[in-house]
């Protein structure tokens, strides 16, 4: 049994999928590892540090890529010579992605891509999307702080009282929760506001004032947990009371982001002259268009005097820990493709049959092969 670990194809990917605590892991359960020299390097994991933990640091990527297991970030390179039959491990986005789930299907590869991993307890312990969404959060309140011409907490100086900074975060998954102890710790003011009511709780067991709405029917909870697509209405009504709230922010953060579809607006371009300037809006929805009318992915822009930052993939921005905790989740549902060191795939499993994207050169997963029909048509 071999597993494999590319260096990542990606350009600012920074992030590696084993880290040497893990690849010892697998090694000592008499399972080789190898990994393709200087893949860890940007996460601050030397090739030593590897062959130390018992892998290959192979320099051929031809010949690390002709292994039973390969584990990735993103998704592999078009000309990645992966082996026929072998199994792909990663986080491929493949219900907006599918050029890479076309092609992985016509290389026969048998891909698993862990955003898809179905919402259940047994899960919890791979749910990759929940980590790398852990990191994001964090990491936005930092960006935040840097681009803000004030304080976090409330200060009292010589010089007199400097009132907390207000925040507001949008969405209270796990990105927003994060964002919202994040900004608590620096001693901000905090304000949420999520579709779900159920997640009134845990926002405000964080120190933070949850937004109600005053209609029911603004409350939109899709399959899973996530949340779902309003009607024009609901968004309608949903709108007019953000726009007091946003107007007030010294920052906003939002993380409103709907499986497979393009991010809600959130944030009009008219919401965004309202603003005080200086103001600050992270939005962690630019990959899918972005929360707010005027986000520009991959850039930080000012509008009408406010900063608006679109940065994605902030997960890669801080590799260390990003990747022990990926490393984590991918070693832990490894664990249900192995058994006595051989490749057994059970698609009675509803985790294995929830995040199989490809096999035997086919889409197999329902919801990806009707995106890749729809995006075709």
């Amino acid at each position: 049994m071999i597993v494999a670990v590319p260096k990542e194809s990606s350009a600012g990917e920074r992030r590696v999928a084993l880290t040497p605590d893990a690849a010892k892991r697998l090694a000592a359960k008499g399972i080789t590892v190898r990994i393709e020299r200087g893949a860890g390097e940007a996460a601050s994991h030397a090739d030593e540090q590897y062959r130390e933990a018992g892998c290959e640091v192979v320099e051929d990527r031809a010949q690390l890529l002709a292994a039973d297991i390969v584990l990735t970030v993103g998704a592999p390179a078009e000309d990645d010579p992966l082996k026929e039959g072998s199994v792909l491990v990663g986080l491929f986005q493949p219900l907006t992605d599918h050029a890479t789930v076309r092609s992985l299907a016509r290389r026969n590869v048998t891909s698993f891509s862990l955003d898809l991993l179905p919402r259940i307890t047994r899960a919890q312990s791979m749910d990759v999307l929940s980590s790398m969404s852990t990191v994001a959060g964090y990491k936005a309140v930092l960006l935040a702080a840097t681009s803000l011409g004030k304080f976090f907490p409330m200060l009292v100086t010589a010089a007199g009282t400097i009132a907390p900074a207000k925040t507001l975060v949008l969405g209270a998954g796990v990105a927003g929760l994060q964002a919202i102890a994040t900004a608590r710790r620096l001693g901000a003011v905090v304000e949420a506001f999520d579709v779900r009511p159920a997640v009134k709780e845990q926002v405000e067991s964080l120190g933070a004032k949850f937004l109600e709405t005053a209609s029911e029917d603004l409350s939109a909870e899709g399959e899973g947990g996530y949340a779902k697509a309003m009607s024009e209405e609901q968004h309608k009504r949903e709108l007019e009371l953000l726009h007091k709230h946003v107007r007030d922010a010294d920052i906003v953060i939002t993380t409103a982001l709907i499986p497979g579809k393009p991010a809600p607006v959130l944030i009009t371009a008219e919401m965004v002259r309202d603003m005080r300037p200086g103001s600050v809006i992270v939005d962690l929805a630019a990959e899918m268009g972005g929360n707010c009318a005027l986000t520009e992915k991959d850039r930080e822009v000012v509008k009408h005097g406010v900063v608006i930052i679109g940065k994605t993939n902030l997960a890669a921005t801080m590799p260390v820990h990003a990747s022990q905790m990926y490393a984590r989740n991918v070693s832990t549902f490894l664990a249900l493709l192995i058994d006595d060191g051989t490749v057994k795939l059970d698609f009675e499993d509803e985790i294995i049959q929830g995040s199989c994207i490809t096999h035997e050169g086919k889409i197999v997963h329902d919801r990806v092969r009707q995106a890749v029909k729809a995006g075709s048509a």
